[in-house]
């Protein structure tokens, strides 16, 4: 069990607020997807620290440099 609620955005509406609904490029295909991003945000809903544009390899070590 995980101590937070995890969300789930079927509509965009969130994922908008956060400006990480962009326009990609793969194999000179243009389509809409979220931009790779994580909040850490405090027990009072403050954003305390944003990581854009996250890179899968490296990031869990970065997130947890910051906790």
């Amino acid at each position: 069990d995980l101590p937070f609620t995890l969300l789930s955005d079927e509509s965009t509406e969130t994922i908008q607020a956060y400006d990480v609904w962009v326009e990609k490029s793969m194999y000179g295909r243009k389509y809409m997807g979220i931009e790779r991003s994580t909040y850490l945000i405090d027990e009072k809903g403050i954003i305390i620290k944003t990581f854009q544009k996250v890179k899968a390899t490296s990031h869990v070590e970065d997130v947890l440099k910051e906790l």
